[in-house]
C-alpha cells in the first residue's frame, strides 16, 4: 500500500538478534517479518520477534514516571509525574540514604534485560562507579558467572569466550542447552535449529545431554540423559579417557597451554566407572563419547544454562574448554572459536594482568567479589542483617529480582524494608512495585540498538545497526542512567547528563588516539569529536558505537583505512554487515600473565576435592526428587507472559513428571501437587510426560504474577507459581557465586482437600 513503509532492525528480545522487516501503516506497526535480505539470520523468526510491536503498544508498559503514594502494597496508588518531579522523588531519597549511612548502604541490581538495550550496556558502568558502593549485584549470578569465571581464569579475560562453530563443525556435544526454546546462549546464532539440521544434513552428529528429552534432543542424534548437577562428573571422566587412552590431540593451541600434568592428575580419579552411578550414565557411553570427540575432524562441546546453574557451574564451564583445547578443537574452524567483532580492535599482545576474584567480601556471608559483584542469592541478607554497612537503599536497571533469584520470596519480603528503592524499568512488576520511584526507559522501537554484548559471542562475525523506528519525548534509557549517577555522585556534579557524555566521548577519543600504533596518533580529540557528533539525530550511545566502529578491527580509522567501516556504513547497510566466518585469534586474545592458556588454576584444580567428596553426597542418592528449570520458545524468563500472542495457549507452568513417578507419588494428569524444598513450599498443576528422567521434576522459570501492586493485565490472568520460592540462597558454586538453580532437592506429594 502507497502509505506503508518498510524498516529494518534487528530483534532485541533474545541473544540471536535475527534481522526483522517492520511494516509501519500511519505510524503504526502493522506487521513484522524475518527480513529474508539479513545475511546473518536469512529471514529467520521466533514468535517473540514477531510480536515487538506488541511490547511497544503494551498499555501496562509506562511511558511516564510514576511515584508510589502509600507504604502498603496492596492499597498504594502510583501517581504518574514529570521527569522534573521524579527527579527531585530520586535526589532526595538516594541521597538522603547516601548522606545518613554512607554508600555502601545503596545497592546495586543490573537485570538480564540490560544487556540487551545499548544504553544499559555502555552507561550501566559509569552508573556503577558514582554509586561508589561495593554492594553490586546482577542476573549474571543466576546464569553465566560460571563461564566468566572460568574463562577469566583460561584465558585471562572474564569475557573472551569461546562459542561452537556451528556452521562448520562434524560433532556437536551439547550439555544443559536447548536451543529449540531458546535459540542459543552465550552464543548468538539466529536459527540456530536450522544450524543444527545443516550439521546432521552434511553427514554431522549432534549429542544432546539433558534430564529432559526436550525438543533440542529430539532433533539431535542421540540423547543422554543425565542426572542434575553432574555434568562435570561427566565432562572429567570424558577427559579421563583422553588422558588415560591418549587421544589427546599435540597441536597449536594445546602447545600454547600450561599446567596440563596437574590437569590429568586432577582428572585420574574420576573414571566412567566411577562417575557412572552418580551421572546415570553408563561407563561405556562415557568412553565411546571421549572416542567420538577425539576422532572427529572437527567437533565442539558447547554446554550452557543448565551446567551452570548448579554446584558445580565453574569447573563444568571450565571442562568444556579443557575438552575442545586437548580434542585439538579450540580456536580452530569447526571447533569452539573466539567472534571478532566489529566494535573491537583485535589487537593484543597475547599477555595481560590475568583475572582475579575477592578483591571485597560481602558483609553478612564473607563471598568473595566476582567481577565486581556479589552473589544475588545474598541480597536479601545484606538488606535484612541490622549493622554498618546495612543495604538500605536499592537501585535496579531492568530484571525482576523478586521473581528471578534464589529464595524469592525472602527478597520479596526484603525489598519492602527499604528506606527508598528506584527502579528503571518499563513496568510495575514483582520487583518494581517496591519502588518509591519508577523511571521507564523508552521502547525498544524507540532508541537505536546494536548488539555489543551479543555480536561479540556471534557464530560468525557480524555487524549491524538501526536507529529509533519512533521518536519519543522521554529521555533515552543512558541520559537516565547518566542522570542517575550524576545524582549519586552528588551536588558538585550538576545535573545536565551532558556532562558525562562528553567525557565518556572524549575518553573514547582520547584511548584510540593513545592506542599502540595508532593510525590517527596525530589526530586531536576535537578533530575527531566534530566527525562523531556531525549528525544532531544521533545519541551520544551512537557517537561512542561509531569511535568503536572506526577504530574496531574493521574500522576506517576516521579515513586513515579507506576500506574501513564506520557507522554511516553501518546506518547505509540496513540488512547487515557480514564480516565473515571465525578466525583464529590465539595466542594474541590472551590475557594471562604467562601468556599461556593456563589450565591449573589453583581454585580450579582445588575445587577437585569437593567433586570427589560429591561422589557419595546427596547428589549420589539415587531416590531423591530433584527440581529443574525449563525454557519456553514464547518466553524469556519472566518478559513475555503480559503479550496476550505469547502467554494465549497451552498452560506452560505445570511441574513435569515420568510416568513412574507419578505413580509412586499418587499423582494424576491435571490435579495439583504440593512440592516443598528446604526452603518454601507451592502448589502446581501435575503434567506427567515420559519426556523427563524418572527422580526428576520440572517447573518452568519466570512465573508468579499474582502480587499486590503489580500491573500486568495478561499475566495476571494465568500468575501461574514462583519456582524460586524453592531455590536455597545457601546452596552456591563457590568458584563463581552461582546460584543452584536446576538438581534442588525436593518431595512432591498430592494436594488433598
Amino acid at each position: 500500500m502507497a502509505d506503508e513503509t518498510l524498516h529494518y532492525r534487528s530483534c532485541p528480545l533474545c541473544e540471536a538478534t535475527c534481522g526483522l522487516e517492520l511494516t509501519v501503516r500511519e505510524g503504526t506497526v502493522v506487521r513484522i517479518r524475518g527480513d529474508r535480505d539479513n545475511s546473518f539470520s536469512k529471514g529467520f523468526i521466533c514468535p517473540k520477534g514477531s510480536a515487538l510491536h506488541r511490547l511497544h503498544a503494551d498499555p501496562d508498559r509506562l511511558r511516564m514516571p510514576v511515584v508510589r503514594r502509600g507504604d502498603d502494597l496492596a492499597t498504594a496508588t502510583w501517581e504518574e509525574v514529570s521527569w522534573d518531579e521524579a527527579w527531585i522523588v530520586v535526589e532526595e531519597g538516594l541521597r538522603g540514604v547516601i548522606d545518613a549511612h554512607g554508600r555502601d548502604a545503596v545497592a546495586v541490581y543490573l537485570g538480564n534485560p540490560s544487556v540487551h538495550s545499548l544504553g544499559p550496556v555502555i552507561f550501566n558502568g559509569p552508573l556503577v562507579k558514582a554509586l561508589g558502593t561495593k554492594n553490586v549485584f546482577s542476573a549474571s549470578t543466576v546464569d553465566q558467572m560460571p563461564k566468566h569465571v572460568s574463562s577469566g581464569y583460561l584465558f585471562g579475560n572474564p569475557l573472551l569466550m569461546p562459542v561452537p562453530d556451528l556452521d562448520r563443525t562434524d560433532y556437536l556435544f551439547m550439555l544443559g542447552a536447548n536451543p529449540y526454546e531458546s535459540n542459543g546462549s552465550l552464543c548468538t546464532a539466529p536459527d540456530f535449529p536450522g544450524r543444527m539440521e545443516a550439521i546432521r544434513e552434511r553427514g554431522g552428529r549432534i549429542v544432546t545431554v539433558d534430564p529432559r528429552n526436550t525438543k533440542t534432543a529430539q532433533n539431535s542424534d542421540e540423547w543422554i540423559a543425565i542426572r542434575p548437577g553432574t555434568d562435570a562428573h561427566l565432562l572429567v571422566a570424558i577427559l579421563h579417557v583422553l588422558f588415560a587412552e591418549d587421544l589427546v590431540h599435540t597441536g597449536r593451541v594445546v602447545a600454547l597451554t600450561s599446567g596440563m600434568q596437574e590437569v590429568i592428575e586432577a582428572v585420574e580419579p574420576f573414571s566412567p566407572e566411577i562417575v557412572a552411578p552418580i551421572t546415570g550414565i553408563d561407563a561405556d557411553t562415557i568412553r565411546r563419547i571421549a572416542r567420538e570427540l577425539a576422532a572427529a575432524p572437527t567437533a565442539a562441546v558447547y554446554g550452557r544454562i543448565g551446567t551452570h546453574t548448579v554446584a558445580f557451574g565453574t569447573l563444568a564451564s571450565w571442562a568444556v574448554d579443557v575438552l575442545n583445547i586437548v580434542t585439538g578443537n579450540l580456536d580452530s574452524p569447526g571447533g569452539a572459536m573466539f567472534p571478532l567483532p566489529a566494535h573491537d580492535s583485535g589487537r593484543g599482545k597475547g599477555k595481560g594482568r590475568g583475572f582475579v576474584t575477592g578483591r571485597r567480601h560481602s558483609r553478612v556471608r564473607n563471598h568473595p567479589e566476582i567481577r565486581g559483584e556479589f552473589p544475588v542469592a545474598t541480597m536479601a541478607e545484606e538488606i535484612l542483617t541490622p549493622g554498618e554497612g546495612q543495604v538500605r537503599a536499592l537501585v535496579t536497571v531492568a530484571g525482576n529480582p523478586a521473581v528471578s533469584t534464589p529464595h524469592a520470596g525472602r527478597l520479596d519480603a526484603a525489598l519492602g524494608e527499604l528506606e527508598f528503592m528506584v527502579c528503571v524499568d518499563p513496568y510495575r512488576n514483582e520487583t518494581t512495585r517496591h519502588a518509591n520511584v519508577i523511571l521507564p526507559p523508552p521502547s525498544a522501537l524507540e532508541r537505536s540498538d546494536y548488539h555489543m554484548a551479543f555480536f561479540s559471542l556471534a557464530v560468525r562475525n557480524f555487524a549491524e545497526w538501526s536507529g529509533p523506528l519512533f521518536e519519543t519525548d522521554s529521555p533515552q534509557e543512558h541520559e537516565i542512567l547518566g542522570r542517575l549517577a550524576l545524582i549519586a555522585t552528588g551536588p558538585e556534579a550538576g545535573s545536565d547528563p551532558a556532562v558525562l557524555d562528553a567525557m565518556m566521548l572524549d575518553g573514547a577519543l582520547q584511548a584510540a588516539i593513545g592506542a599502540a600504533d595508532s593510525p590517527i596518533a596525530d589526530r586531536t580529540v576535537e578533530e575527531l569529536r566534530a566527525i562523531v557528533t556531525a549528525d544532531p539525530d544521533r545519541s551520544t550511545v551512537d557517537h561512542l558505537v561509531d569511535v568503536m566502529m572506526r577504530t574496531g578491527a574493521y574500522g576506517d580509522w576516521f579515513g586513515a583505512v579507506p576500506d574501513g567501516i564506520s557507522l554511516d556504513t553501518l546506518r547505509d547497510s540496513p540488512h547487515g554487515i557480514d564480516l565473515g566466518a571465525l578466525t583464529p585469534r590465539l595466542p594474541a586474545a590472551l590475557r594471562t600473565q604467562s601468556g599461556t592458556i593456563e589450565l591449573a588454576n589453583p581454585a580450579i584444580i582445588g575445587d577437585f576435592e569437593r567433586l570427589l567428596a560429591s561422589l557419595s553426597g546427596p547428589l549420589a542418592d539415587p531416590d531423591a526428587l530433584v527440581l529443574i528449570g525449563r525454557r519456553h520458545l514464547r518466553s524469556n524468563n519472566s518478559w513475555m507472559h503480559n503479550i496476550d500472542v505469547l502467554a494465549k495457549g497451552k498452560f506452560r507452568c505445570t511441574l513435569q513428571l515420568h510416568p513412574d513417578d507419578a505413580a509412586r507419588l499418587g499423582l494424576v494428569e491435571g490435579s495439583d501437587a504440593e512440592v516443598t524444598s528446604s526452603v518454601g513450599t507451592l502448589v502446581a498443576p501435575v503434567e506427567i510426560t515420559d519426556q523427563i528422567t524418572k527422580g526428576v521434576v520440572s517447573l518452568p522459570h519466570g512465573w508468579g504474577h499474582d502480587r499486590p501492586g503489580s500491573a500486568s493485565a495478561i499475566a495476571s490472568l494465568r500468575p501461574g507459581v514462583n519456582s524460586n520460592l524453592l531455590t536455597d540462597p545457601e546452596m552456591i558454586d563457590p568458584l563463581s557465586g552461582n546460584a543452584v538453580l536446576n538438581g534442588i532437592p525436593v518431595e512432591v506429594r498430592p494436594v488433598t482437600v
